[in-house]
């Protein structure tokens, strides 16, 4: 394969890593409207859907492995399809917890939330607004629009943690409330870890661009690449 063939192919790999991660920032919007509108028509049609998402990361897997044992890629080639292998995992995820709130949305069922979705649906704007940014510097190989979505993760947590006490504050107030309130605890952990792993694709792009593995980067590289638990989904 001469250099041309080579470059055509990480090129066409990249794209279809964005239009995937396109497909999963519609899922999770998808699965928190329906939530709200109390579409369980809708919720199920999120669930079904991630079988696709599913399939296109082990096709773009598959893809990269072959480019790494028939071309042997060094220096930042290699580390751009490392970036793409990480990148197809937290994507993936992303759509595991996209499908998970769809799951709890139907759990619900035709019962209405215990209280009106404010900051649930601010924590699904913002994290897929990071999903939508964590992509960008990859794209553009730019190393300061990715801390800047890292530095966002701050404000998702903070969100969770206002959702968490005001939910326990229900709890206590009424036992019988404390199953409702657990299925809006579980979507809001769902949100979270969304914005946690496009930290770490904004991570794995400052790895790609540097080279360098250290702090927070150090462990998300290697343990989405070299340790990664496919049963895992925390």
């Amino acid at each position: 394969m001469v250099r041309a063939d080579f470059d055509q192919q990480l090129s066409a790999l990249q794209q279809e890593v964005e239009v995937l991660a396109g497909i999963v920032e519609k899922s999770i919007n998808r699965a928190v409207d329906a939530l709200k509108r109390r579409d369980l028509e809708e919720s199920q049609r999120v669930i079904q859907d991630d079988d696709y998402i599913d399939q296109k990361r082990f096709e773009i897997e598959e893809r990269c492995i072959d480019l790494i044992a028939t071309q042997q890629p060094m220096a930042r080639d290699l580390r751009v399809i490392i970036a793409l292998l990480h990148i197809v995992v937290e994507l993936e995820r992303m759509g595991d917890y996209a499908e998970g709130i769809a799951k709890i949305s139907i759990l619900m069922g035709d019962e209405p939330p215990l209280k009106s979705l404010v900051d649930i649906p601010r924590m699904a704007e913002k994290a897929t607004d990071m999903l939508r940014r964590s992509l960008d510097p990859f794209v553009n190989r730019d190393v300061v629009a990715a801390t800047a979505v890292c530095n966002d993760d701050d404000e998702v947590d903070a969100l969770y943690d206002q959702v968490c006490r005001e939910l326990l504050t229900y709890m206590m107030a009424d036992p019988g409330a404390i199953r409702r309130a657990t299925y809006l605890l579980w979507i809001a952990h769902d949100l979270e870890r969304i914005a946690d792993r496009a930290t770490n694709i904004a991570e794995c792009v400052t790895y790609m661009v540097t080279g360098k593995l250290s702090g927070a980067n150090r462990e998300t590289v290697t343990s989405g690449i070299v340790t990664h638990n496919p049963t895992r989904t925390d």
